[in-house]
């Protein structure tokens, strides 16, 4: 799986994991619907799937190792691209830069291969 994740959006993991229990790790989805098709899930999970692909890391001066999971439905959608997060005075989110999309809706949340 090549996923790359960007400074800022592993910074804003392992903010948000900090918070949260030891099992819990960041679950990356492909689902159907948004205006253009297919749209990007996040949540904060505990359960692997036997079929999961698990993206383990451990950046420099983390005080813990984080854990991307993605289900084996999402992850041919998701080959190549990058996971970045963005912040500013009137947003703040994780969106995904995928160079198989085709099009994308405006708002960057949903994709159409």
């Amino acid at each position: 799986m090549n996923l790359l994740i960007s400074l800022s959006a592993g910074e804003r993991i392992i903010d948000v994991l900090s918070s949260e229990s030891v099992n819990k790790r960041l679950r990356i989805s492909v689902q159907g619907g948004g205006c253009s098709g297919y749209r990007y899930g996040f949540d904060l999970e505990e359960n692997v799937n036997e079929d999961d692909t698990v993206i383990s890391l451990t950046p420099e001066g983390s005080p813990r190792p984080f854990e991307i999971v993605i289900d084996c439905m999402s992850i041919t959608f998701l080959e190549g691209s990058t996971l970045d997060y963005s912040s500013d005075e009137w947003d703040s989110k994780f969106f995904i830069s995928n160079p198989n999309a085709v099009s994308t809706c405006g708002c960057g949340s949903s994709f159409s291969v």
